[in-house]
């Protein structure tokens, strides 16, 4: 009986922290989402929701960064000890823990307002600050470590034989890269905008998927 306690805590504590992965992404696009169609001002096809944590309710998206990004930080534990061992066990959680990290640095420095938003900015790219530069930075760093996480994992998924995972985690990885380019280019298209929701979107679903898939396997 004493063997089987000890050997149900790891799990349970290994499942807890996956679970983490599952839930951090829809609650962060949803909190997100829900302010974006809320907001006065703020549009979608115009806006990165970085410019949320700006103005009278700007807390609430800067406490959506810290918490989704103490989330993801926990995942990275849990697939630390999931993918354990094997390729990806080591650089997967590492790359992952770096963008969750990102995510609370984006909270420290939040974005610069700009093109009308909050209500009341004038148009246009607004005046560049340090936090805005540091923010940017942080975003960069953990957006490019969360899509070569994508990659790390698609090589591993591939040599276990399970190819359409693979693909998905390549598919993603890419459309996460690639729109951040775009919106990192500067250029303020509304597509660029609207690409942007969607790597994000696409890089949620991704990790809430390869954590269910990893917290099953632990049961």
């Amino acid at each position: 009986m004493t063997q089987q306690i000890a050997y149900s805590r790891p799990i349970s504590a290994q499942r807890l922290l996956l679970g983490c992965g599952v839930v951090a992404g829809p609650a962060y696009v949803t909190v997100a989402m829900a302010q974006a169609l809320t907001r006065e001002g703020f549009d979608l096809a115009r806006h990165p929701w970085s410019y949320l944590a700006n103005g009278d309710l700007g807390w609430i998206q800067t406490a959506n960064f810290v918490l989704t990004g103490l989330a993801v930080i926990a995942a990275a534990v849990g697939l630390r000890h999931a993918l354990a061992p094997g390729r990806g066990a080591r650089w997967a959680p590492i790359l992952v823990g770096v963008f969750g990290a990102s995510m609370i640095g984006a909270a420290i420095f939040p974005a610069d307002p700009a093109m009308g938003f909050p209500a009341g900015t004038p148009e246009g790219p607004g005046l560049v600050t340090l936090s805005g530069i540091l923010h940017m930075a942080a975003g960069g760093v953990g957006f490019l470590c969360m899509a070569a996480a994508c990659y790390v994992v698609a090589s591993r998924q591939a040599r276990e034989g399970r190819s359409g995972g693979a693909l998905h985690s390549r598919v993603t990885g890419t459309l996460f890269l690639g729109s951040f380019a775009g919106i990192a280019s500067g250029g303020g298209a509304a597509w660029t905008n609207l690409m942007f929701v969607a790597g994000i979107v696409a890089v949620w679903t991704w990790l809430s998927l390869v954590s269910l898939n990893l917290s099953r396997q632990a049961a």
